[in-house]
């Protein structure tokens, strides 16, 4: 049999399939990633959206704090305030006594801490820690016309029955958490709204706030943003300790025995930070009682709850701590002690 070449126009079907033009090959994963890809837009653009309804959310359940007032601090409440500025400030080496969780309400604020540095526009929920210097610049709304932000400072006792990942790790001795915003969720935008009204208003006292306050910080427990919150100092687990048991006569070895510590390295650490035994007792002794005169109790009720046997010593540490006499603290306007008594949280 003879065959034709291919000039001839005849092909062997072998060499046919093989002289046949190339089809362009399917990549399988190109749908697949192309789908992929507008899905993460798709979700990135939905949690964005999500994120701006929960922060004008939460703007709107603070609209009474939202208002300018006279240039400085404002105190709502026991640990609540409010700052206020209505040029741009920069404040260097600031400390706070304590942790502080903050709203900026109007404006912006930027921090320094260490080689670290974040900026907090309107809306944003952030975290400052305490006993750590750092740099802070508060900018007007150009809108508004002022900057302001709320904030809720935290004590120790504030975190007395929470057990979390955070208060279970020492504090290191040169801490440089991360600065961010907490990432908002609606269960924390009710609780935000809730505490803040009822901390700065409940007509049900001390322990309604106090609940808030808790139910608030349970929530924060786990968010990595919050953990200078729950990162105490040897002061701060001292405070603690102390607190547990006012009433029983507390020596420095002894807390230093339950605090793992030596008696020596607990007097230096304390030293250090500008605190003592003896004045962290004392503090611890005239909160709490502070809060039982709050609830009702008689003066000398609450100075034998807290360890004192001489009412005129616990008078004397009360007006030297709060300005006034314990007899005196139910007469006071709502909303507590004198502002200058309570320990400031500086230009936030």
């Amino acid at each position: 049999m003879t065959f034709r070449s291919v000039d001839d126009g005849l092909i062997l079907p072998s060499k046919q399939r093989m002289l046949a033009p190339l089809q362009p090959k399917m990549n399988p994963f190109r749908s697949i990633t192309s789908s992929t890809r507008a899905s993460v837009c798709y979700r990135r653009d939905m949690m964005a959206q999500s994120e701006k309804q929960l922060t004008a959310r939460l703007l709107s359940g603070l609209a009474e704090f939202r208002s300018a007032h006279a240039p400085g601090m404002l105190t709502h409440a026991h640990n609540l305030f409010s700052y206020c500025s209505l040029d741009k400030e920069r404040l260097t080496a600031i400390r706070l006594p304590h942790p502080v969780l903050g709203i900026v309400v109007s404006g912006t604020k930027e921090v320094w801490l260490g080689d670290d540095s974040a900026e907090f526009n309107e809306g944003a929920l952030f975290v400052l820690p305490g006993h750590i210097s750092m740099d802070v610049l508060n900018v007007p709304s150009e809108r508004r016309g002022f900057y302001r932000s709320l904030i809720v400072q935290v004590e120790p006792d504030a975190l007395s029955g929470l057990k979390t990942r955070h208060t279970q790790v020492p504090r290191p001795q040169f801490p440089s958490p991360p600065l961010s915003s907490i990432s908002l969720t609606p269960q924390l935008v009710n609780a935000i709204v809730h505490a803040a009204s009822d901390i700065a208003h409940s007509p049900l006292g001390p322990t309604i706030r106090s609940s808030r306050l808790t139910e608030l910080l349970a929530l924060l427990a786990e968010d990595p943003a919050a953990a200078p919150l729950f990162d105490r100092s040897v002061s701060d687990r001292l405070a603690q300790l102390l607190s547990e048991d006012l009433s029983h006569s507390w020596t420095a070895t002894e807390a230093a025995e339950r605090l793992g510590l030596s008696e020596s390295t607990l007097r230096r650490r304390l030293s250090g930070g500008n605190s003592s035994f003896r004045s962290l007792l004392r503090k611890a002794r005239m909160t709490a009682a502070r809060r039982l005169l709050e609830t009702g109790y008689s003066s000398q009720d609450a100075a034998y709850a807290v360890g004192y046997v001489s009412r005129t010593h616990f008078a004397r540490h009360f007006k030297a701590a709060f300005g006034v006499n314990p007899s005196d603290l139910g007469r006071l306007p709502q909303g507590g002690l004198p502002r200058q008594t309570q320990e400031p949280v500086q230009q936030l």
